[in-house]
């Protein structure tokens, strides 16, 4: 299920991902997104300030994890 949230556009990838609790910490946020397990849209993305737009999926797949998804909806 990939739960919604209205946020302000523009914002970051790095920003989204501990804003729809996707991570606990900003830290943590940094970390899963640089390790590439981040997916905006399905694909890759490493980039922390990558800018995300109305209607982007993000996704986090943990290594023998939880796979989380959110969607970026304008508000």
């Amino acid at each position: 299920m990939i739960e919604e949230f209205d946020v302000r556009l523009p914002i970051q990838l790095g920003q989204f991902v501990k804003l729809a609790g996707l991570t606990e910490t900003g830290g943590q946020a940094r970390e899963v997104i640089q390790e590439g397990w981040v997916r905006v849209n399905n694909e890759i993305n490493t980039h922390r300030s990558a800018k995300l737009a109305d209607g982007d999926v993000v996704d986090v797949r943990y290594p023998n994890g939880p796979r989380l998804m959110a969607r970026v909806c304008e508000a």
